[in-house]
C-alpha cells in the first residue's frame, strides 16, 4: 500500500496512443524486439490505419507499456504488446492484454486472435490464462530468422474486471 492508502497497481494507467509516444513506442520496441517496427510504421498506423486501436500504459507520466490491435467488424487481431524491461515480470502484461480484450470487446470485436513466436512460451502462458488457444500454425512467419508463428484465438467476454484475474490463471506473462 501507498501511504495516501491507494495500491500500487493503480498507478498504473492506459490512455490511447498519441503522435507524440512514437518515440517511446519505438524505444521500446528495439529494446524488446529482434525486429522492431520503425516509427514510421507506427505513424501510419496512428494516421492512416482506420483498423488501428494503439495504448500506453503509464506510470507517473511515464510510458511503461504499449499494445496495439486492429478491429474489423466483430474480430481484433493484436499487432503489438510490450512492457519495457524493467516493468517486467510484475503481472503488468496481463493487465496491458486485459485492457486491450476490454477495449476491443467495446469497440465490439467478438473474438480475438494474435501471432506468437513458438519459441516464446513465456508469452504463450499468458496468452493461455486468458482463454487464447492455438489454432494453426503461420511457417516463416518472422522476417528475422523466418521462425514459424503459433496463431491463437481467445473469444472476448463482456468483462474482464480490472483488477480481477481469469479464471486458473496461474503462470507468468509476456514481454
Amino acid at each position: 500500500m501507498l501511504e495516501n492508502g491507494k495500491r500500487e497497481r493503480d498507478e498504473f494507467q492506459f490512455r490511447a496512443m498519441t503522435l507524440e509516444d512514437i518515440g517511446t513506442i519505438a524505444q521500446i520496441e528495439q529494446e524488446t524486439f529482434t525486429a522492431p517496427w520503425t516509427e514510421d510504421a507506427f505513424r501510419n498506423e496512428l494516421t492512416s490505419n482506420m483498423f488501428a486501436k494503439y495504448m500506453v500504459m503509464e506510470r507517473a507520466g511515464t510510458i511503461v507499456g504499449y499494445g496495439g490491435m486492429w478491429v474489423i467488424v466483430d474480430e481484433a487481431h493484436v499487432t503489438n504488446i510490450a512492457i519495457r524491461e524493467p516493468y517486467q515480470g510484475q503481472g503488468l502484461g496481463k493487465r496491458l492484454l486485459r485492457e486491450l480484450m476490454r477495449t476491443a470487446h467495446w469497440f465490439g470485436a467478438r473474438r480475438m486472435t494474435l501471432e506468437v513466436r513458438v519459441s516464446n512460451e513465456r508469452a504463450q502462458r499468458l496468452y493461455r490464462q486468458f482463454g487464447f488457444v492455438a489454432s494453426g500454425i503461420r511457417p516463416g512467419y518472422y522476417s528475422d530468422n523466418r521462425e514459424d508463428a503459433i496463431i491463437m484465438w481467445a473469444d472476448l467476454v463482456p468483462d474482464l474486471g480490472a483488477g480481477e484475474e481469469t479464471a486458473g490463471a496461474s503462470e507468468g506473462e509476456a514481454q
